[in-house]
């Protein structure tokens, strides 16, 4: 049970925030909530020891601070910023954080570019239906697809679905 948990929560909650993000330019609370609630119950109950564990709140306090100074310039959401944190602690103070926000970044730029282009002139007579408002050139960049793509990219390899592969030992 607790392996299909750690299987499946996580999944799910990166895909429902980069889609609400891309069809409301929000993410809920309730998702990092859920990220970060599940991960303080689902770890040490997958066996992972107290040093790790408080390692992996560890990442999400030092990403939380930089998010938190990057939306105080205004350069980032505060969807994207408490979404970044709680992804963060599922990774934990490593290298598997440096890939994961290095995803993140590229897929992020990509993103950027791609809006960016599609918001000239010349592209305005497309219509992208529920998602139109992504040509609007008033609205920022649902950074939350990057982040549930890298998130989702990185996942495989992380503690956690070694610890659930594990079948918590």
């Amino acid at each position: 049970m607790i392996e299909a948990a750690i299987m499946v929560i996580f999944p799910l909650c990166l895909a429902f925030a980069a889609l609400t993000d891309t069809l409301t330019m929000t993410i809920p609370n309730r998702v990092s909530l859920i990220l970060l609630v599940s991960f303080a119950v689902l770890a040490p109950l997958a066996g992972m020891g107290w040093a790790d564990y408080g390692q992996h709140f560890l990442a999400g306090l030092v990403v939380f601070a930089v998010c938190f100074a990057l939306f105080g310039i205004g350069a980032m959401g505060g969807g994207d910023a408490k979404l970044l944190t709680a992804t963060s602690v599922w990774f934990g103070l490593n290298m598997q954080l440096l890939n994961f926000l290095t995803y993140v970044a590229v897929f992020g730029g990509l993103l950027t570019v791609v809006l960016l282009v599609m918001r000239i002139d010349r592209f305005a007579a497309f219509r992208l239906g529920p998602v139109d408002h992504l040509l609007d050139r008033k609205q920022g960049v649902p950074y939350g697809i990057a982040i549930g793509a890298a998130a989702l990219l990185c996942y495989p390899s992380s503690v956690m679905v070694q610890y659930a592969l594990a079948g918590g030992n």
